[in-house]
């Protein structure tokens, strides 16, 4: 288990830090955010399932819990790649869902400033169909970091944002209060603001990751305009430069802005990143993809009605 491996990790709220694992398919290293590992295991033999996604080796249970096993391998490449016994399983947690992944070698932990890793252009990551949401600099090496997300919503596309749920809220008059999004993965950006707009909230201002969103809002305050410009900001929590926790911590800790409604919206709202967000000041915290939820809070902190 890393549990216990992870226990000093991010100890301090909002300093803008993250623990990246670091691992190798076809000699190229890759990165996911720590928070998101609860197990490396060897890896073991699969139960296939039918009509599954390419990239899906089929299911297994190590002890209490069925898994499935996605071959990140395959997905990256798009070829079968051959399954050697020292492979790894990366299980993962988010989203409220435990998904292992097949990876070649990990090589380890590297604590890091967000602000080390840049956002990849379009000519590297493929624009709106990348699989990378940033790249790290750790020591001397540059490291890939995946959006499990995205992937995860490609193979499962019931397990991601649903506009249905939008829809199933019925008819809403527009809301132009201006509304904050910071969100690193391109596919979600586009999801939440469509649903977003569904629900009525037509002026929405789309940041990729949480400095930019925090130099929009100094430079709205440097020119006495913070009310006109800004009535809520939805953060994400994973984000090159600065993440969610720091970007809370900044809004909060600021006399001008601290009445500003900030919502954490993450897969990895867990007890733990729970109490972290209480403490910097987060109003709520919503794990994706309850976008509905996420609309029914925004409703209760700009009008002050029941979600």
């Amino acid at each position: 288990m890393l549990e216990d491996d992870k226990k000093g990790i991010l100890l301090e709220s909002g300093t803008n830090e993250i623990e990246i694992m670091e691992f190798t398919i076809d000699n190229n290293l890759y990165g996911i955010n720590v928070a998101k590992v609860r197990e490396i295991m060897m890896s073991e033999p699969v139960k296939a399932m039918p009509h599954a996604h390419p990239a899906v080796e089929g299911i297994f249970k190590p002890r209490d819990i069925v898994l499935t096993v996605v071959n990140l391998p395959k997905y990256l490449n798009g070829v079968e790649g051959g399954k050697a016994e020292k492979d790894l399983f990366i299980v993962t947690n988010f989203n409220k869902m435990y998904v292992a992944f097949r990876v070649h070698t990990v090589v380890g932990i590297s604590r890091i400033s967000w602000k080390d890793i840049q956002k990849p252009d379009d000519t590297v990551s493929g624009g709106e169909e990348s699989v990378a949401t940033g790249i790290a600099q750790c020591g001397d090496d540059l490291v890939t970091i995946l959006d499990f997300e995205r992937i995860v919503a490609e193979i499962a596309p019931q397990t991601t944002i649903q506009i249905s749920e939008i829809e199933k809220m019925g008819y809403r008059e527009c809301r132009e209060m201006p509304v904050f999004v910071a969100e690193d993965s391109i596919l979600l950006t586009k999801m939440i603001e469509e649903a977003l707009h569904k629900s009525g909230y037509i002026n929405v201002r789309l940041f990729s990751n949480g400095q930019d969103l925090w130099d929009a809002l100094t430079a709205a305050k440097r020119n006495g305009n913070i009310r006109n410009t800004c009535s809520i900001v939805i953060t994400d929590l994973e984000m090159p430069q600065m993440d969610g926790h720091r970007l809370t911590k900044l809004i909060k800790s600021d006399a001008e802005l601290k009445e500003l409604p900030v919502i954490i919206f993450s897969s990895l709202i867990t007890e733990e990143m729970r109490v972290k967000g209480k403490e910097l000041g987060a109003d709520e915290q919503l794990s994706k993809p309850e976008i509905a939820h996420l609309v029914n809070v925004m409703d209760h902190l700009l009008t002050g009605k029941p979600a």
